[in-house]
């Protein structure tokens, strides 16, 4: 088991950041997002394992991959957090400390979206800090994870 890696999970339309929406999700890349990522894991001792995903069970099987290989996740789950129990269940069934992060603030947005089915099982959420959140995320997980 690497208990110094972090699970990046990035869930449906965000393999189109960059182009899908800019005045709501911003002009960076997923590719960026990855890579910012990767650097702060690098930073505090980390490394990191990305996945995205349009599909919810691609992504439910990578959570539950995690328990073996990881010793966190940080997860942008985008519309699969208003949506997808599935996913909150698999987060919880691993046992893992969970970021949850969304590039917009989600509760500044249509009501629809101001439930988070991830957010009842993360240990904290961000939202609005665009790809900065991703950053955090990581730095929040390091210091619970004692790294």
């Amino acid at each position: 088991m690497t208990e110094r890696r972090l699970l990046l999970v990035n869930g449906p339309n965000l393999n189109l950041l960059g182009t899908r929406q800019p005045e709501v999700y911003g002009s960076t890349t997923l590719a960026e997002i990855e890579a910012l990522t990767a650097k702060a894991a690098e930073e505090v001792g980390l490394s990191l394992r990305a996945v995205q995903s349009n599909h919810e069970g691609v992504l439910v099987d990578e959570i539950h991959a995690a328990r073996t290989d990881c010793a966190g996740i940080v997860i942008n789950p985008a519309a699969y957090s208003h949506t997808s129990v599935a996913i909150a269940d698999a987060l919880r069934s691993v046992g893992l400390p969970v970021a949850e992060v969304h590039l917009s603030n989600i509760h500044a947005r249509e009501p629809f979206r101001h439930h988070s089915y991830v957010s009842a099982v993360a240990d904290m959420v961000i939202a609005g800090a665009g790809p900065l959140g991703y950053e955090m995320a990581v730095r929040y997980l390091a210091d619970r994870l004692g790294a």
